[in-house]
């Protein structure tokens, strides 16, 4: 079985981004939000079945772990009330997906965060995503401020309260920024990539998992810049005096395969251990279109893992077993239906 841990709904039916524009006109006009608008089963099929669906079977996989649009998240955008309104109503939205491919998709949630804002109502979302909707996981902006880097370090005691719901209800968190007000930092391309590599220094920089041992952190992208400086940030912890990676962050830190090159994820399988790489695409999402020179689309990562010196057992965790492992709801999801 191949899962695909990050996969996002980059083609939500026009009503819901629509209905984001509207909300936030009435926000900066002091009117309450409209309603949100009736999409159809129809609507959503079409969505999906002609994009991620398609995809994910021409390319060979058979399940994602969906969640709302990273870049349409904008936590900066509007107040507390407006981010929770905005998530809860992705989250239902991902859950419809779900609920109309469950063999080809699980829901990962958005949180309702806001800048300056306590985590409680975020903890509160995925709570009910998790016992109500069946999620196996939620998406963590680091950044609610959107490139103005505003809220403290990750490992802060601010983030606990999401960090203890996660860890009460047996899940992990991919940390994922959303999109960026300031114009220095192109979204995709590089604040999406320094979010990466910020968070795992302010991970080396702290002790958070002596205070959470079982808290999992996805960090996408390939880890931004970690692999290709990984001396550099073995270096750094040795003069911090922390322990080597390995035992400080690396029994809860795994980084998926969304880089979009072979040398790229060469390198990645030869400097990261297996047990710590999890099969992605981000697709449909941040590159779209077709390499010029392999002929075959950037994001259809499934390719290099195929083509990487691996060994088999190594290839099977990436594909499976680490998600399996590190999204335990999602292992018991699939063991119900006998996979």
């Amino acid at each position: 079985m191949i899962i695909d841990c990050h996969g996002h709904y980059t083609t939500a039916p026009p009503a819901h981004t629509d209905w984001r524009v509207s909300q936030l006109v009435a926000f900066r006009e002091g009117r309450p939000s409209p309603a949100y608008p009736a999409i159809s089963d129809d609507e959503i099929r079409e969505s999906i079945e002609q994009n991620q669906l398609r995809l994910l079977r021409e390319r060979g996989a058979d399940m994602t772990i969906f969640s709302p649009r990273a870049s349409a998240m904008a936590h900066h955008e509007g107040d507390e009330r407006v981010s929770m309104e905005w998530a809860r109503a992705c989250n239902d939205l991902i859950a419809r997906v779900a609920g109309l491919f469950p063999s080809a998709f699980i829901g990962v949630c958005q949180l309702p965060q806001s800048p300056g804002a306590p985590l409680d109502a975020s903890a509160a979302e995925l709570e009910r995503c998790v016992t109500e909707l069946g999620f196996v996981g939620c998406n963590l902006n680091p950044d609610p401020s959107g490139g103005r880097w505003t809220s403290p370090p990750l490992t802060d005691r601010y983030w606990y309260p999401i960090y203890e719901k996660m860890t009460e209800l047996d899940v992990p968190a991919m940390v994922h920024v959303s999109s960026s007000r300031n114009p220095v930092f192109h979204a995709t391309g590089a604040h999406y990539i320094n979010a990466d590599t910020t968070a795992f220094m302010q991970l080396i920089q702290g002790d958070l998992f002596a205070d959470f041992p079982d808290l999992r952190l996805v960090i996408p992208h390939g880890g931004g810049a970690v692999p290709y400086h990984w001396g550099r940030y073995r270096g750094l912890a040795d003069m911090l005096g922390k322990p080597p990676l390995s035992e400080h962050v690396m029994k809860n830190v795994f980084f998926d395969t969304c880089v979009y090159h072979q040398p790229g994820i060469d390198l990645l399988c030869r400097v990261i251990d297996t047990d710590n790489i999890l099969f992605g695409s981000e697709m449909v999402g941040a590159v779209r279109g077709i390499d010029p020179e392999t002929g075959h689309y950037f994001d259809d990562t499934k390719r290099y893992i195929d083509a990487a010196a691996l060994p088999e057992a190594g290839r099977a965790k990436i594909y499976s077993g680490n998600a399996r492992r590190v999204y335990p709801r999602l292992d018991k999801a699939l063991r119900e239906r006998g996979l």
